[in-house]
């Protein structure tokens, strides 16, 4: 299995973490859409997250560069829009773990406060918390929700670290075992 993936170009890669970011947001907007469930200001920027890290796969597999900068720049690009999702996700895990006496309170929607605040009030209100974040509309599996999405960005984040692999093996001359020098 190594010695297959040890072949993948950045397009291999990219494409891979491109296909997995549609399908995030593909459930997403199925459980909006066709369950009936009304997304919070958190699960509305992971889903942001998860777009900056498919449009970062969907660049670099147009691109697919062939030296060691381009894999090791659209992955840290990647990493950094995965990273931002999983933080993202523990956080919205974290508000639902509170007691119900130490939810904060809910804020107003996040249509009003992007209309009426600038950019970074926004996203500092949402991070500062809401009520409404810390609401477990389902759960699947004994988990719910930003479970799930917080599991989705580590499955994600393989396609920037394998790009970042990649591109150190390449560097390095590193041999898999019983393998020949990776160039």
């Amino acid at each position: 299995m190594i010695e297959f993936l040890d072949d993948w170009r950045v397009r291999h890669w990219s494409l891979a973490g491109l296909a997995f970011s549609v399908l995030m947001m593909a459930v997403a907007l199925g459980l909006e859409h066709l369950g009936g469930l009304e997304p919070c200001p958190l699960c509305i920027f992971q889903r942001v997250a998860v777009i900056a890290a498919g449009a970062v796969f969907a660049v670099a597999a147009i691109h697919d560069p062939r030296g060691r900068g381009g894999a090791v720049a659209y992955g840290l690009a990647a990493l950094v829009a995965v990273g931002a999702g999983i933080g993202l996700a523990g956080r919205h895990l974290w508000l639902q773990s509170l007691p119900a006496d130490q939810v904060p309170t809910c804020g107003p929607g996040l249509d009003y406060m992007m209309e009426v605040l600038p950019l970074q009030e926004v996203v500092a209100m949402v991070l500062s918390a809401s009520g409404e974040c810390a609401e477990i509309s389902a759960r699947f599996l004994g988990l719910s929700l930003p479970g799930w999405t917080l599991i989705g960005f580590l499955v994600l984040a393989i396609a920037p670290l394998g790009l970042l692999c990649r591109s150190l093996r390449r560097r390095s001359g590193y041999r898999w075992p019983g393998g020949e020098r990776q160039d």
